[in-house]
């Protein structure tokens, strides 16, 4: 097994961002559309703007002595204004939408990035299912940000403003009665605004506490099926379904809130006015044309408010989204890829060198009770295999890690070629290093996208020799001889053993000059796992291999072995120097009848607990 400590409960929760916080991160993935928002919001200005023109073009027609002679002009401009606001109202939408799809495009491929250059500290905070529903739930709500929030808060606000104005110039008297009722659906929306937001960020939490489960029945999909709780884990996502409509429900009731006062207020606004402008008219203050006027400029009223009313409820669903999108991004990436590797990393160990050094090295994960490795020391030669060995949870794979910087020691130091590996460029040391896995994941796609995925640059001549070395010419016979054959999803079609295999050759054809193997012969029968161990020993005989041993039968002839205990290394020698001297050993080694050499050949070794 992998030592990777206690996980956490869930993804990390930042504090609430503020306003100003929150344009400054939306700015991120809108400043790419800045042209096409101009675009849409002066066109949609321009629509709001005629329509603003329109009442007075009927006041004017109202407004004469005979309304009847002369109409021709006035209307046939009405008209063209009509069409005109509507031709711009369209493309400036069609820009806005274009401007939205852009910004979700933007987010995705920002928040994607950042996820993959996340650090193993940082990763292991939130769950993959939580982490898919902010890169694709979470930024999806953006586009409705932009569509219903940027853009629209300037119109609405202009056009509500340029009403406004208009009906002062109309009617002062009828402008005060109208202010009242939009002052009390200000109000009222004050107080629904922040339900609205703790609604939004308990529902988009819960959409992804049901993406997490989801992922955790789909990865162990074989495993539900053996067990036969299909149904209990179709509760479990049922259960974290279920709370996502509570919150979903929750913030409907309150969006409809919020439109419902809206629209409450525009009609109170009308009646309002319709009746303070029928005495008006009655005593002869304002002429009917006016009153009419008025009452459009109230019509116009209704669109502008009922898109800042939505600009504020979706500002609370925007800022949720946000605060989701910024507990990732806010969390410290690995660093990129120098442009020219240090001095250091250029170096290799000289004759007789140690190849790595582990010097008093400590780690505990974080959370964790206890420190896995204590005071770990182990010199690795610039030639041969060297094997780790120990009971489960000893700490041998985290000593892998460790190399690769997956995590830093909490104290020592690590030397890889002379060098600190904290001094190392990160994609230059992890370029230079083989690395097999435990779990050895194959990925959707080809056997050659498998086989090449750490480089771009393998011939089909060397892909074809990784193959033949690792005995895998007999599964390219099975793909009818084509290196592009589909690979399903996570290997499903291929045995453990040959998943095992399509690993390390992956990590030989990077030629690396550091092969670390973690448990590589775990899944391989006794023929293929003795020729695993010659190419093992081939490799061994020109550059380090260190293993962590998951059969003591793969190490029996190492140069070196290691045996590892509670995070520290208690004795190192060859096989036979530790039965002789190392009582663990020499128990690990007769479990698995090593202590006679058979003479038949390979020995059919049963397993050992892993790491």
């Amino acid at each position: 097994m992998v030592d990777t400590g206690p996980a956490p409960a869930g993804a990390p929760r930042a504090p609430e961002p503020t306003l100003r916080e929150a344009l400054t991160e939306l700015r991120r993935y809108v400043a790419p559309e800045r042209r096409r928002l101009l675009t849409a919001g002066l066109l949609l200005l321009l629509s709001g703007a005629v329509g603003l023109v329109q009442p007075l073009v009927v006041q004017h027609l109202l407004g004469g002595s005979d309304p009847l002679r002369g109409a021709a002009r006035p209307l046939l401009a009405l008209m063209a204004l009509v069409v005109v606001g509507a031709a711009a109202s369209a493309y400036g939408g069609y820009q806005l939408s274009s401007a939205a799809e852009g910004a979700v495009l933007t987010a995705r491929r920002q928040l994607t990035a950042h996820v993959l250059r996340l650090p193993m500290t940082a990763f292991r905070r939130a769950t993959p299912g939580d982490l898919m529903a902010r890169v694709t739930g979470d930024t999806t709500l953006l586009r409705q940000v932009v569509q219903q929030t940027l853009v629209q808060a300037v119109t609405g606000l202009v056009m509500t403003l340029g009403a406004l104005v208009m009906m002062a110039v109309l009617d002062p008297v009828l402008l005060g009665a109208s202010v009242l009722a939009i002052a009390l659906l200000l109000g009222a929306l004050g107080l629904v605004m922040p339900r609205i937001r703790r609604a939004s960020i308990g529902a988009q939490d819960s959409v992804g506490e049901m993406g997490a489960v989801l992922d955790r029945s789909l990865t162990a999909f074989t495993t539900v099926k053996a067990c036969g709780t299909e149904e209990s884990e179709a509760r479990r996502v049922a259960d974290a379904a279920e709370r996502a409509y509570r919150h979903g429900v929750v913030r409907a009731r309150w969006d409809s809130t919020a439109n419902a006062a809206a629209l409450l207020a525009v009609h109170l606004v009308f009646l309002v006015v319709l009746g303070v402008g029928a005495l008006r008219v009655s005593y002869g203050a304002i002429p009917v044309a006016t009153l009419v006027a008025f009452l459009l400029y109230v019509f116009f009223l209704t669109e502008p408010v009922m898109s800042l009313v939505g600009v504020v409820a979706f500002a609370q669903t925007g800022r949720a989204a946000l605060q989701r999108i910024g507990e990732i991004t806010r969390l410290p990436p690995e660093p990129p890829r120098s442009p020219a590797a240090p001095a250091a990393s250029a170096a290799s160990a000289g004759p007789g060198e140690p190849a790595v050094v582990f010097d008093r090295v400590s780690f505990r994960y974080p959370g964790g009770p206890d420190p896995v490795l204590r005071d770990f020391s182990l010199a690795v030669p610039a030639v041969g295999l060297t094997a780790l060995v120990g009971p489960s949870g000893a700490g041998k794979s985290t000593v892998l890690n460790l190399v690769e910087r997956f995590w830093d020691p909490d104290a020592g130091s690590i030397l890889l070629d002379g060098a600190e590996v904290r001094d190392w460029d990160l994609h230059r040391l992890r370029s230079v290093i083989g690395y097999v896995e435990q779990d050895a994941p194959v990925m959707a796609g080809s056997l050659r996208e498998n086989l090449a995925y750490a480089t771009d640059r393998a011939t089909d001549a060397e892909l074809h020799g990784v193959l033949e070395l690792t005995r895998l010419d007999g599964l390219l016979t099975r793909l009818g001889g084509d290196l592009d054959a589909p690979v399903q999803y996570r290997g499903v079609s291929l045995s453990g053993g040959e998943r095992q295999r399509i690993a390390i050759a992956r990590a030989l054809l990077r030629r690396p000059r550091l092969l670390l193997l973690d448990e590589a012969t775990s899944q391989l029968d006794a023929v293929n796992e003795a020729a695993l161990r010659s190419v093992v020993q081939d490799l061994a005989a020109r550059m380090p291999v260190l293993a962590v041993a998951h059969r003591l039968s793969t190490v029996r002839d190492a140069a070196r072995i290691a045996v590892v205990q509670s995070g520290t290394v208690r004795a190192v020698g060859t096989h036979e120097e530790l039965l002789r001297s190392d009582p663990l050993y020499a128990q690990l080694a007769a479990q698995q009848l090593l202590t006679e050499a058979s003479p038949s050949g390979p020995i059919n070794s049963p397993v050992v607990t892993g790491s």
